[in-house]
This record gives C-alpha cells, sequence and structure tokens, in this order.
C-alpha cells in the first residue's frame, strides 16, 4: 500500500528524515513514535500529498501521493470544536464521505448509508445527532474516526488521535482503528506519543529519529509478540 525508498524531506537547510526506506501493505499496523521535531507529523503530509518528498520516491496504491485521494482517510489530533460549530455528528462524518469530491456528490441514499454504517463501527450511533460542540473529548475522536472510514478508505493515517483523551478513550480509539485494519486489511500509519495503547496492535514500530540526531534513517523494528 505505502512503498517509500530513499525518501528525504527538507525545509529549507534543515534535514528532518531521509534516506527512508519503508514498505506498509494492506491489514498492516505501523506505529509512528518519536520525539517532537522528528517529522512525525511530516510524513503523513508527504503521504497525504501535502508535501513533496525531497528526494527518493513514495507511492500510495501504486501512484504518487495526491490531495484529496479517496484510498486514505485521515484521522487528527483530538481538539475541541469552536462554539456554536452548526454541525451535528452526522453532518461531520458526511464530509468525509464526498467532502473532498470535485463535481457531483453521491447520491442522497448513498451517503446516508455510509454515514451510518461509520457511525455504527465506531459505535456513535447514539449521539449521530448531537452537535459536535456538545460531544465528550472521546465521543468527538470517535466521530472522527468515523468520518475517516466512511470513504471505505485503504490506507488510514492518524496524526495523535490519543493527545488530550483520558485512558480508557485512548483503549477505545486504538481498537477501533485495529479492528478496522483486521477486518477491512486497511493499512494503518499511527502516529503516537501514547505508546502503550497502541503496542498490542502495532505489527510493527517506526522510530523516527530527534533533531539531535544525525542523518535521519528510520528504521522499522518489529515488536516481540
Amino acid at each position: 500500500m505505502i512503498a517509500m525508498r530513499g525518501a528525504a524531506l527538507r525545509y529549507g537547510e534543515r534535514t528532518v528524515w531521509s534516506g527512508l526506506d519503508l514498505d506498509v501493505a494492506a491489514g498492516e499496523f505501523v506505529a509512528v513514535l518519536g520525539s517532537n521535531g522528528s517529522g512525525k507529523t511530516s510524513l503523513l503530509k508527504v503521504l497525504l500529498g501535502l508535501r513533496r518528498p525531497s528526494a527518493g520516491t513514495v507511492t500510495v496504491g501504486g501512484r504518487p501521493p495526491r490531495r484529496g485521494s479517496d484510498l486514505i482517510g485521515y484521522v487528527p489530533q483530538h481538539r475541541s470544536v469552536p462554539a456554536h460549530t452548526p454541525l451535528r455528528a452526522r453532518d461531520l462524518v458526511r464530509l468525509g464521505v464526498d467532502g473532498h469530491r470535485w463535481g457531483p456528490r453521491l447520491p442522497r441514499a448513498d451517503a446516508r448509508r455510509r454515514v451510518g454504517d461509520a457511525l455504527r463501527e465506531v459505535g456513535a450511533e447514539a449521539f449521530a445527532d448531537v452537535p459536535v460542540e456538545l460531544l465528550s473529548g472521546g465521543e468527538l475522536q470517535r466521530v472522527r474516526v468515523a468520518q475517516a472510514l466512511a470513504p471505505g478508505p485503504r490506507l488510514l493515517l492518524c496524526d495523535e488521535p490519543l493527545a488530550s483523551l483520558d485512558a480508557a478513550h485512548q483503549r477505545i480509539v486504538s481498537e477501533l482503528v485495529a479492528r478496522r485494519c483486521r477486518e477491512h486489511r486497511t493499512a494503518v500509519v499511527f502516529v503516537t506519543h501514547e505508546v502503550e495503547p497502541v503496542l498490542p496492535f502495532a505489527d510493527r514500530v517506526l522510530r523516527m529519529p530527534g533533531p539531535a540526531e544525525a542523518p535521519a534513517e528510520a528504521e522499522t523494528e518489529t515488536e516481540p509478540a
């Protein structure tokens, strides 16, 4: 699903990482660890097509990454929603169905079915019609996972989705992502500082060197069973 060969990313004179070789297959769960500034989020931006690598090659699904690809679902960090945001939970998930589309949207019945399926998959049906500003942190993050799953992605990118959640909701979100990986063969790249909730599900760990470490050549490490 992902193939990176000799990939590097630079911002001006600063090399964030280089010499990165990485393959992620369908149904594989890769946890990405590293200190602040090590380029974890930048790696996701490259895979999302938001930044081009400075060297090497990167493909997702056999093609160079591109913005708005429906092959990819994206789960961001938990953050609060501005007051008076005029969206219900189901509306937020609907944006994951066709918010990235240009031109005609999916027929209403098809979109409604996908939204319902995604909410059901993450156990969020009970608060589907609740305004997002009234959801707890854990509820909102479930909805964001549903939003990422709604288009049926083959690759799920998670950027610190456990940040600011309590231990119970960290476990719930990790389990939701891992179940999707197992049952649908969705490849997962899961960036996190919260190691304990994720390690039981990770097939491999990608450790990104910090900015003080010379030149960034991240290696994948297989965790013991």
